[in-house]
């Protein structure tokens, strides 16, 4: 799609760091940036654990020029990503875009419970914000980076629609007061005469106020007569205030919604959302489904009247397919058709984010054909979907695939598979110990005792849960600081007990899957991995691998492979980190090079004040009291998503449910 340049034609991705690329990285970033320029469609940057792939990634987008869609497996990492990718490139457009569902139950029914969950609307706005914030950058200047979850496959309406309603406005624009409104109303902007909110407007003489959709500002249009005589950037909390609040020569503005009409094509759609409700109401009626039959009426006719009035209804994303004008199994438009044709795509941690991409669709499938099936939606919901894998593959030209272990499905489709086995910082794969089951803990308790003498600390794998908390309290008993992760505890706490192994308050973290966590813990310097030779998902080469990584950040690194026998995936694991440490180790003797532990400073993940905050449980006594309590934990819970912090987000969402519930009860 044609992008409205609305900037500088010649605005360059710039990248901005304080130190060159090293070890492997040069050679990498040469390679893959040749294959782009040769037009290759698919690329693997097979790069180990520390080695600088980001970084890499982030000079070759520099290199070639390209709007750049980063999708990442898990939002944790995105968000990381993203502040990377933000640190790199200050003077570019990097956005970060997630779905409500990344972080929120999305809309559902569970019939052996005769359970109808609605889609969760606390924290949305800020998402919504960063959502359209990508989107209009898409459409109005060449320099973009958006860093997604692979949620970005999903239905994101018609972009013709939406860029048709960018509005753009200018100093010294001729433009009077009246048709100034009128567009703002075209575009959905809604006109208050009180509190100002994203998305609306208000009057005051011949000065409009605007709170954009995409942004945290609100501009102020000063008009004089037919022409844009200034135009104020306010900031929200602060105000306006007389010369010291900053003026811009230009402002672009994104209509409210993803999900609009064609121009003169909404009326139309009305007609075929009101004609399918019958035949659905008819269809139940037929059936014996009088409770389906009044329920689909209900919904139906309720989400009309609002879209008639507004233009707009809640889980307007379910008519996508009348609004747009699409027929039954006609491919939605995603992210990916906002950037047009000529952009760049990366796969981080492609070996998980491929299957995940591949899974979407039959996900969503199933969830929505409950919801038909029991009268909750139309069966045109349906076309409100993520792409099959299919149509993802044919919408993205230009492809680096990039992974520690990079699954076969990268290798044998890449035309070129570019190695980044050497870190910058010199450091090589740990030394691999392989020992038998039989009497593994007692053995392990040994060595744990020699790391924790030289203030270094341990990462230890189980299978599964219970033995991670049998082993826990064993260790405990023999006087072990050790706390152990896995998918029941919660996600603060999880934060805590990482940020209290680097700090040394607690030597020895058990967990069943560490690899989930985006680990980052150069004070590890041994791993051990029990039951290594039970073959599964657990145990696999690549898990095995992944885990290896662990202790590659420290100079001591070394790993601990408790098993009776040699199993294949064991073996692979081997001899592939035996590959990579004898290249590693010749060209550190090469360049005569000294490998050192990653210093990296310990911060808090979520700051000791604002854990405080969540953990009080004050006793609120008036209602008005608890009225402003929730109103301070909702500001919280903004600035926590702004931030990108949406696992603190979450708690704070958590804790306004449950006051919110103590105001029901006072009432």
């Amino acid at each position: 799609m044609e992008k409205i340049i609305l900037y500088q034609d010649f605005m360059k991705i710039k990248l901005r760091a304080d130190y060159n690329p090293a070890g492997d990285q040069p050679k990498a970033i040469k390679s893959l940036t040749e294959g782009l320029k040769r037009g290759f469609d698919k690329q693997t940057l097979l790069g180990i654990t520390g080695s600088g792939k980001t970084y890499t990634i982030a000079n070759v987008i520099e290199e070639v020029q390209k709007p750049t869609l980063v999708i990442s497996h898990n939002k944790t990492l995105t968000a990381q990503l993203c502040n990377e990718f933000r640190h790199y490139f200050p003077e570019n457009s990097v956005h970060y875009f997630v779905s409500y569902y990344d972080y929120y139950q999305p809309e559902a029914y569970i019939k052996q419970t005769d359970t109808y969950i609605r889609k969760e609307a606390l924290i949305n706005e800020e998402i919504d914000k960063l959502r359209h914030g990508a989107t209009t950058a898409l459409l109005t200047r060449p320099d973009v980076i958006v860093v997604a979850s692979v949620s970005c496959i999903y239905d994101l309406g018609l972009p013709s629609a939406y860029k048709k309603n960018i509005f753009h406005l200018k100093r010294g624009e001729r433009i009077t007061r009246k048709e100034l409104i009128k567009a703002l109303v075209k575009m959905h902007l809604k006109r208050t005469p009180s509190v100002l909110e994203r998305g609306r407007f208000r009057v005051q003489g011949d000065t409009l106020q605007i709170a954009p959709i995409n942004e945290d500002v609100i501009y102020y249009v000063e008009l004089l007569g037919d022409r844009v005589e200034r135009i104020f950037v306010v900031d929200p909390v602060e105000g306006f205030v007389f010369g010291k609040t900053p003026e811009t020569e230009e402002i672009v503005l994104a209509p409210p919604r993803h999900f609009l009409s064609e121009e003169g094509k909404m009326e139309s759609a009305l007609l075929r959302i009101e004609e399918e409700m019958k035949e659905r109401i008819s269809y139940f009626e037929k059936n014996n489904m009088p409770l389906e039959a009044e329920r689909i009426e209900q919904i139906t006719k309720n989400d009309l009247a609002r879209l008639r009035e507004m233009g707009f209804c809640h889980g307007i994303e379910n008519y996508s397919a009348a609004l747009s004008g699409r027929k039954a199994g006609e491919s939605p438009s995603s992210l990916l058709d906002y950037f047009g044709k000529d952009f760049l795509t990366v796969i981080d941690e492609s070996h998980i984010t491929i299957p995940q991409i591949g899974a979407m669709y039959y996900g969503n499938k199933s969830r929505k054909e409950s919801l038909i099936k029991h009268g909750f939606r139309l069966p045109s919901a349906i076309e409100n979907r993520p792409l099959t894998y299919e149509e993802f593959r044919d919408r993205v030209e230009q492809v680096i695939y990039v992974s520690a272990t990079p699954a076969d499905y990268e290798k044998e489709n890449s035309k070129k598979v570019v190695e980044q086995i050497i870190r910058p910082t010199g450091l090589v794969d740990p030394k691999l110990t392989v020992l038998p089951c039989k009497g593994q803990v007692n053995d392990l308790l040994k060595r744990i005792d020699e790391r924790v003498k030289s203030k270094q600390r341990v990462l230890v794998t189980t299978l599964t849960k219970k033995m991670a908390e049998d082993l826990t309290e064993y260790l405990k008993e023999k006087a072990v600081k050790v706390s152990y992760i896995h998918s029941d505890v919660k996600s603060l706490d999880r934060i805590r007990i990482l940020t209290s192994l680097r700090k040394g308050e607690v030597d020895v973290v058990v967990g069943v899957n560490l690899l989930r966590e985006g680990l980052d813990l150069p004070e590890v310097s041994l791993v051990a991995i029990l039951d290594a030779d039970k073959e599964g998902f657990l145990r696999s080469e690549t898990a095995l691998i992944q885990t290896i990584g662990r202790a590659a950040r420290n100079i001591e690194g070394e790993v601990l492979i408790y098993a009776d026998k040699i199993t294949g995936s064991i073996k692979r694991a081997i001899d592939e980190t035996e590959r990579r440490r004898k290249i590693q180790i010749a060209h550190n003797k090469k360049h005569n090079i000294t490998p050192k532990t990653i210093k990296k400073e310990i911060t808090d993940i979520v700051p000791a004040g604002e854990v405080l905050e969540i953990e009080a449980k004050p006793v609120l006594k008036s209602k008005d009291s608890l009225r402003r309590f929730i109103k301070k934990k909702e500001e919280e819970m903004r600035k926590a998503a702004k931030d990108l912090n949406f696992e603190l987000a979450a708690l704070l969402r958590d804790e306004i449910k449950e006051l919110k519930k103590m105001e029901e009860n006072k009432s």
